[in-house]
């Protein structure tokens, strides 16, 4: 199942088979080389290490870069979990008035920002009169190399 919007496009992760691939079972070094003899091999499946609810998963691809700083840029796929409550400093993907964006929550006592992480966006304060959605939570950032 696909949905697109103007800044995601949101897709159903496939629940009917996860398909298992190689892993290494040690640690790979980014600094000096480590040796290979005691190289094992076992097998891990991205769906299940990703999704912990499948019911309430969804991937969704990011168009823009108001979230550079954070990692998150365009092209990127995100893993979003709709059963984790939004709470301060989680970043999000959001309906406001009509349309999704992924930000940063800033809840304050009175009043819910949505933080960019990119100096060249502003925050959105969402007030009462903003029609607004938590529409899931960012699990995972899946990138392209």
């Amino acid at each position: 199942m696909v949905r697109e919007t103007k800044k995601l496009t949101f897709y159903k992760p496939t629940t009917d088979k996860f398909f298992e691939r190689p892993l290494i079972n040690e640690n790979i070094s980014a600094g000096f080389p480590s040796p290979a003899e005691d190289f094992k091999e076992i097998r891990i499946s991205l769906d299940k290490e990703l999704i912990k609810n499948v019911d309430a998963t969804f991937y969704a691809r990011v168009r823009g870069n108001s979230m550079i700083d954070a990692n998150i840029e365009d092209g990127d796929l995100l893993v979003i979990d709709r059963s984790i409550e939004a709470r301060n400093d989680k970043i999000a993907v959001c309906m406001v008035d009509g349309e999704f964006t992924i930000k940063r929550l800033k809840v304050e006592k009175y009043c819910i920002y949505l933080m960019p992480e990119n100096n060249k966006y502003k925050p959105i304060k969402v007030t009462e009169e903003n029609e607004f959605i938590v529409w899931g939570i960012v699990t995972y950032i899946i990138k392209k190399v």
